[in-house]
């Protein structure tokens, strides 16, 4: 009776200090999950006139639709801001914008 309430009381003590010691944390690479990644750029819509405008100045500007169809592509803007008009009749676009030195941003926008 003794051997039998000792292991049972070996067997909630071993369960309970693995469910302590096991406990899920977040590491250094997991953690940029909440992170926003702040953009230096900003993309103003107004009916099918597209604007990008930027802190920096744009490389490279590619758009397409979501069936990908390109639109427009510039590979020297050399500007802080860029313009243009969509003119199919599709909805949802994908722009991707590349700044000197860095990585390409790509973004999903829509338009009425």
């Amino acid at each position: 009776m003794t051997l039998l309430f000792i292991r049972r009381l070996m067997t909630i003590v071993v369960i309970t200090l693995l469910s302590v010691f096991t406990y899920a944390q977040t590491g250094p690479g997991i953690q940029a999950e909440n992170v926003r990644i702040t953009k230096p750029y900003k993309i103003l819509t107004s009916g099918k006139q597209i604007t990008v405008k930027s802190t920096k100045d744009i490389k490279s500007i590619m758009v397409w639709t979501a069936s990908g169809h390109r639109i427009v592509e510039d590979k020297e803007v050399n500007s802080t801001s860029f313009s243009f008009n969509i003119n199919v009749s599709e909805k949802v676009f994908f722009v991707m914008i590349q700044f000197e030195g860095s990585k390409p941003y790509t973004e999903k926008i829509g338009v009425q």
